[in-house]
Order: structure tokens, then C-alpha cells, then sequence
């Protein structure tokens, strides 16, 4: 077996392992990264990016549809027809366009990718068996990312499928039923309902989105009433029964439903990926079933760090990225820290939901005498024009020095407003300081300003 010495060596090459592998590449530190599948991870190949680009076949085919059929636009057309292999094709074409331009990159940054699986020898050396390669390392960073959460009632395979597998159907059920309300599964099945398939989505908590607050969250639940997508609140999942094609699932009060379906998508969460690379050998300090760090990423085991999902919640690809930065600029000898103000998290739903900081309910929580304060998309002029007036951005700060704490807003096209959000809370903005920005008319952005004026007691809007 070939040694090899580096002075990082990372495992995984998703969005944190591999923005760790080119800013330490540019910062001269001598780097491998060690990933068994395709670079980019989950999020680059069965995660994020397909998915966002499913969703768009299916807002396009839905809006076509419904063209075809009504149009308050003047807009008539035939009925359109769907080449889902086709669709999944030109999905596949940007994941290899953008996994091959990742690659370029860390070639570029003189990071030496094998292609393998890692399995963990000590803190300090990494076997790589099917490339025959023993490495050596001064600094090992774990980024192996998470996996999705399985139910032992509902084995994977056939008609029960994950959403690595919904997002790369080579044909469509008649009825797909989605097991967990969250946002992967509104997300997939809402695209899915706009492609034609009828879907039920079963919960087991009271509401949809469940970690965000009733009122966010209400418009997601009209628009799936308005598209016709069946919800079972307050039921758990017994069975699947593949021959007669039913599945089986009980309400709080033990009453049972029958649910005729050709395909169940489990998507019930999201655990850190800790098997299958021997960590256990480092006998690092756990937090639950993530690995603890502290703020810089650091593990319980002097220079060996842990990124992303493999370091718990939040389980978002820009956090990974972040913290990926961050722990080679620290092995690169400069000052850091992880702690930033506010990671915003998207529902890419329809409409879209972005929070970003504190909410009404958490500020009241930690005892906060807070001003909230929101604008309905009903009065600004481009939500009209883009034929989606519901939802609102909220704002919420503090009402003595007006400190922006927290951005929540749901709305068609929000996720772009994430940005906004998350940079006026990093800098410290106050209310005065939005509602004194000129915002371009018009724009759905409009209604940040507004929401900073409410709150001010002054929306000119409204």
C-alpha cells in the first residue's frame, strides 16, 4: 500500500469538505480529500441542486397547464405533454456541469482528490483501500455530511423510495404518498403534484413545517389545499402492503386509514453519516448522534475537525461551507471563529419560506421586549404582477435601540430576500437603517423596507 503525507486531509466532498479543500489549496497548505462517490455530496448530487432544478420543471409544466386550460393573462395554448426523461436529463446536465467544475477547482488548488472509501486508522492516518493508499496527516477534518433517516416499518426498496430516488424517476406514480410534512417532503411532493401526480403527505405532528412558526407557514398550507394535495395530520405510518398497494396509518386516536398508492416517499429527516469509516477509532466527544465541536470547529481530539451535518444542526450546505472556509484559515494560522448572527434557512415550497434570525416567538422566549411588525404581499405592486399576492415579510427588533433580530418571510420568489436578511443582521442593522435604504421599484424587496417602516410605525403602503 502507497503512504502519502499531507498536512490536511479531509474526508468528504461535499460543500464543506471541498470550499475547505480549495481555500486551504489557495492558502498553500498541502491538501487530500478523500471521497467516495461524486464530489459535491448530497446536496450536489441527490440534494439541493437536483431538486431545485425538478422543482422548475414542474413549476413550468404547471403553469403550462394551467394556460391550457384558464389563463387570466391571454395566454392559450395546448395541453402539454411531459418527457420526464427528458426532464431528468437536463437535471442531470447541470449536476455534471457544476460536480465537473468542482473538480477543475480543487485541480486548480492543487488538492489531491482520491477516489475512495476512507476508513480511519487513527487521528492521524487514513487507509483508503480500494485506491491502495495509506496517508498520513497533521490535520484530519471530517465533513462525511448526513444520510436520510429510514423507517425500520418501511424498508427502502421497490415502491419505497428516498428522496435520492424521487429525484431521478424514470416514470411517475399515479399516487404518491409522503411520509413527514417537513420541508424535503412538501418540497418533492409539491413539485410532484404540479407534474401531474395525485399526492397525500402524512404527518405525524399537528402541522405542516412544524419547526416554524403556524402563521409562516399558513400560506404553504393553502397553496397545498389549492393544488389539491391530500394532508394527514396527527398519523403515523403502520405498514406498506407492496401486492394490494396500500398503506396503512393510524390517527392520535388510534383510528385507522387506508391509502391506495404505487409509491411512498419516506422523508422523515436527516441524521449525521457516522457509520462506515471506522470513527469510532477516534473516540471523539458526541453531541447526541452529531459529533461535538466548539466554535472553530474543533473536535474533542486536538486537530482533528468536523464540518456540516456530521457537526449536527443546522443541516445547511452554507453553513458547511462556512465552517469548511474557517477551519483552513485556522490550520493556515489566522484568527477565527465561528459564530455568525444568523444562517438563514429556505423551504423552497410554494410559495418559498426563508427565516433568518430570531422569530416573535423565540425573542418572547428569552424575555425580549421586541417591535414585530410585517407586510402582506397584497400591497406591493410586483408580487401583483407576478400573479402571487400572498404571504409577508416580517421583521422583528428590539424596542428600545430598534436592533434588527430576526427576518421571516414566506412569498413567491423569497429565497433571494435570504440574502438581505442575513447581511442586515450580521452588520448589526437597525429598522432605521432599512427603512432609510432606497429599494428599487419594483421589486419584491419593496416589502422589506415597508415591514422596517410598519415597525417604525410609518409604512407608507399599507
Amino acid at each position: 500500500m502507497q503512504t502519502l503525507s499531507t498536512t490536511l486531509l479531509i474526508i468528504g466532498g461535499g460543500p464543506g469538505g471541498y470550499v475547505a479543500a480549495i481555500r486551504a489549496g489557495q492558502l498553500g497548505i498541502p491538501t487530500v480529500l478523500v471521497e467516495g462517490q461524486a464530489l459535491g455530496g448530497t446536496c450536489l448530487n441527490i440534494g439541493c441542486i437536483p431538486s431545485k432544478a425538478l422543482i422548475h420543471v414542474a413549476e413550468q409544466f404547471h403553469q403550462t397547464q394551467r394556460h391550457s386550460e384558464h389563463s387570466n393573462l391571454g395566454i392559450h395554448v395546448s395541453a402539454p405533454r411531459l418527457d420526464i426523461g427528458q426532464s431528468v436529463s437536463w437535471k442531470d446536465g447541470i449536476v455534471d456541469r457544476l460536480t465537473t467544475g468542482v473538480a477543475t477547482l480543487l485541480k486548480k488548488n492543487n488538492v489531491k482528490v482520491i477516489q475512495g472509501w476512507a476508513n480511519i486508522v487513527d487521528g492521524k492516518t487514513v487507509e483508503v483501500e480500494s485506491a491502495g493508499v495509506r496517508i498520513q496527516c497533521e490535520h484530519l477534518l471530517l465533513a462525511t455530511g448526513s444520510q436520510s433517516v429510514e423507517l425500520p416499518i418501511l424498508p427502502l426498496g421497490g415502491p419505497i423510495i428516498s428522496s435520492t430516488e424521487a429525484l431521478a424517476p424514470t416514470s411517475l406514480p399515479k399516487h404518491l404518498v409522503v411520509v413527514g410534512a417537513g420541508y424535503i417532503g412538501l418540497e418533492l411532493g409539491i413539485a410532484y403534484r404540479k407534474l401531474g401526480v395525485a399526492v397525500s403527505v402524512v404527518e405525524a405532528r399537528e402541522r405542516i413545517l412544524p419547526t416554524y412558526d403556524a402563521e409562516l407557514t399558513q400560506p404553504v398550507a393553502e397553496s397545498l389545499k389549492a393544488l389539491g394535495i391530500k394532508l394527514y395530520l396527527k398519523h403515523s405510518v403502520e405498514a406498506y402492503d407492496a401486492t394490494s398497494q396500500h398503506l396503512k396509518a393510524k390517527d392520535a386516536d388510534g383510528g385507522e386509514i387506508e391509502l391506495e398508492c404505487d409509491r411512498v416517499l419516506i422523508a422523515v429527516g436527516r441524521r449525521p453519516r457516522t457509520a462506515g469509516f471506522n470513527l469510532d477509532s477516534l473516540a471523539l466527544k458526541m453531541n447526541g448522534s452529531a459529533i461535538a465541536i466548539d466554535d472553530r470547529c474543533q473536535t474533542s481530539m486536538r486537530n482533528v475537525w468536523a464540518i456540516g451535518d456530521l457537526a449536527g444542526e443546522p443541516m445547511l450546505a452554507h453553513r458547511a461551507m462556512a465552517q469548511g472556509e474557517m477551519v483552513a484559515e485556522l490550520i493556515a494560522g489566522k484568527h477565527r471563529q465561528f459564530n455568525p448572527m444568523a444562517i438563514a434557512a429556505v423551504c423552497f415550497t410554494d410559495p418559498e419560506v426563508v427565516v433568518a434570525g430570531k422569530t416573535p416567538e423565540m425573542a418572547q422566549q428569552e424575555g425580549l421586549d421586541c417591535l414585530v411588525a410585517q407586510f402582506p404581499f397584497a400591497a406591493n405592486g410586483r408580487a401583483m404582477t407576478l400573479e402571487s399576492k400572498s404571504g409577508f415579510v416580517r421583521v422583528v427588533a428590539r424596542r428600545d435601540n430598534h436592533l434588527i433580530l430576526g427576518w421571516q418571510a414566506v412569498g413567491v420568489g423569497v429565497s433571494e430576500l435570504s440574502t438581505a436578511f442575513a447581511q442586515s443582521l450580521e452588520m448589526g442593522a437597525r429598522l432605521e437603517d432599512v427603512a432609510g435604504t432606497i429599494h428599487a421599484h419594483p421589486t419584491l424587496g419593496e416589502a422589506v423596507q415597508e415591514a422596517a417602516l410598519r415597525a417604525l410605525g410609518h409604512a407608507l403602503h399599507i
